[in-house]
């Protein structure tokens, strides 16, 4: 038979850990039809020669629901040969949305995800009300990758509940829609639902995002609806400190995995400051639940997270961080100059979580005013004590002298301290973030940075394992077997990439890409030769076809 397409001469990983193994790759119809010495002919043969022929990368943790409305390249993930992602993660999205709704939701995305209300303002299409629609939307809308999607909560909240959802718990009456409005969500292919139970997770006005306050009846109706369809993954931004997993938060994760019934992957573990090796110890306290499917996420590119003090999101789970938040750049300065905040500031680093006040860690990466140019690039300890003054009052007044507009970065050294979790298989590789964030991190180069850093310089696994981490793990978790895999019958995502020269960009770059122009941080790689979704390429040596051969991935049960 004639077929689509013939990848020969390739060397093959199939993405389930087995050894690999020299094999042509037939396709046709979008599907794989032969794995092995292949003697029909294609309308289109690439050689892989010398390069390696993998699953398509799986991204199970992004945060695309707005960017996919005005790039359908989904970048920069689509990049580093990642052909499906996961997306409305952290509770957190755009749909269900009434009109009357749209600002709360847009301002949810900025305050919890990053993301400029500017750039949202023009660029989401508002083409949906309800989650179905929502779906639809992006099917008809094309994409170059296979959308999965999440069901957040707090949107779900908003439509039922209106304001109230961000005040209070759901009414036994609101709690049976709510359930029934997921559970729609979920029939019609969504992969599961997603919340957050952290502080530093703060939505519209500097309000509790409304998922936050769901009491133990309504998560325990919303996960009796997965049960009850059979099908769907639950994911929760669980514990405020990345390093530690307290006996609450851990109690919590078993009641989720009890009364859904279904796999609960949570956020997160990593070692943070002052924590020494917490992490590891966390990963043995937990054992028990991930044996029963509590998977937790773990990042595999250490980032140097950067931030602005118009939206300084990673100080946001500090208590009195939380009023600087949508406001204007002069009511802003006020509370920065306020001997009171800062006394309270001070206070609360005591006992640091996400942000530990390590000023000899805290660079300022960039300033506007001339003046301040030379303390580019020099940590906040450092010019504090050229003034003769202390560190945290520094980082203030720079910001004020500055008119807000410097921008910090957190230098990150602990690459070292990663590399426990990301050995263990029991952990979900991924936390990315792709789409979210986007003007202090950019992670969604995550893939190649595996298995370039991790798999080939050190040597952490083997490629084999370092291939299944990134593909059949995370399409398992969310219930596509047909995915992440080199077999017959399975969809015909592919990468194919040089083993000695893939990699990430050790440092992202800044494109002024988004909607109106706003500014993002980018990370490109190489090495990757082609990437293949649904049996189209999609890329070729870096460069885009034009093909959009996405779909959207909906879920159904695998009895």
């Amino acid at each position: 038979m004639a077929y689509d397409l013939i990848v020969k001469n390739g060397t093959v990983f199939d993405g389930t850990g087995a050894p690999r193994f020299r094999a042509d790759v037939a396709i046709a119809d979008g599907r794989i039809t032969e794995v092995g010495h292949v003697k029909d002919t294609a309308r289109r043969t690439i050689d892989a020669s010398d390069l390696i022929v993998a699953p398509g990368f799986f991204d199970p943790h992004t945060h695309y629901d707005a960017q996919m409305c005005w790039d359908p390249l989904i970048t920069c993930s689509s990049w580093h040969g990642v052909t499906s992602i996961v997306m409305g993660n952290c509770g957190v999205g755009i749909a269900p949305c009434r009109p009357q709704d749209r600002e709360v939701a847009t301002w949810d995305l900025v305050n919890v995800e990053g993301i400029p209300f500017d750039v949202l303002n023009r660029g989401i299409t508002w083409d949906w009300q309800s989650f179905p629609e929502f779906m639809d939307a992006a099917q008809r809308r094309r994409s170059a990758l296979n959308l999965g999607f999440l069901a957040p909560l707090t949107p779900f909240r908003h439509m039922v509940m209106g304001e109230e959802s961000m005040e209070r718990a759901a009414t036994a009456d609101e709690r049976g829609r709510i359930k029934a409005l997921l559970k729609e969500a979920v029939a019609a292919g969504a992969v599961g639902f997603s919340l957050t139970r952290v502080r530093q997770h703060i939505g519209y006005q500097g309000r509790p995002l409304a998922c936050r306050l769901a009491d133990r009846d309504e998560l325990a109706a919303y996960a009796n609806a997965l049960r009850e369809l059979g099908k769907g993954t639950i994911e929760i931004a669980l514990n405020q400190d990345l390093a530690l997993v307290t006996d609450e938060e851990a109690e919590l994760l078993d009641f989720m995995l009890t009364q859904s019934g279904r796999p609960v992957t949570w956020l997160g573990l990593a070692p943070t400051s002052g924590r020494g090796d917490a992490h590891i110890e966390t990963l043995e306290k937990m054992g028990p639940l991930m044996a029963r499917g509590g998977i937790p996420q773990v990042i595999a590119y250490p980032s140097e997270p950067q931030f602005s003090m118009r939206n300084p999101f990673l100080l946001a789970s500090i208590q009195c961080w939380q009023q600087v938040f949508n406001q204007p750049p002069e009511a802003q300065k006020r509370i920065y100059g306020d001997p009171a905040f800062r006394n309270a500031f001070r206070e609360a680093l005591k006992t640091p979580q996400i942000f530990a006040g390590r000023w000899d860690r805290v660079r300022i990466d960039e300033v506007s005013d001339p003046a301040l140019k030379p303390i580019e690039g020099r940590m906040v300890s450092e010019v504090a004590q050229q003034r003769g003054a202390d560190p945290l009052d520094t980082f203030l007044d720079l910001a004020i002298e500055d008119d807000l507009r410097i921008r910090y970065a957190v230098a990150n050294r602990g690459e070292d301290r990663l590399a426990a979790l990301i050995k263990d298989p029991r952990t979900l590789v991924g936390q990315a973030d792709g789409g979210a964030h986007v003007d202090m991190i950019c992670m969604a180069g995550y893939p190649t940075h595996m298995i370039g850093r991790w798999v080939r310089q050190r040597q952490l696994m083997t490629l084999e394992e370092g291939i299944r981490r990134i593909t059949s793990q995370p399409a398992d978790l969310f219930g596509f077997p047909e995915r992440g895999r080199i077999a017959k019958g399975s969809a015909a995502d592919i990468a194919i990439f040089d083993y000695d020269r893939i990699g990430c960009a050790p440092r992202p770059e800044s494109r002024h890409d988004l909607p109106g122009g706003g500014l993002r941080l980018v990370t490109t790689s190489q090495g990757v030769e082609y990437t293949i979704v649904n049996g189209e390429v999609l890329y070729e040596h870096g460069k885009h076809t034009g093909a959009l051969p996405g779909q959207v991935l909906r879920s159904r049960r695998l009895d």
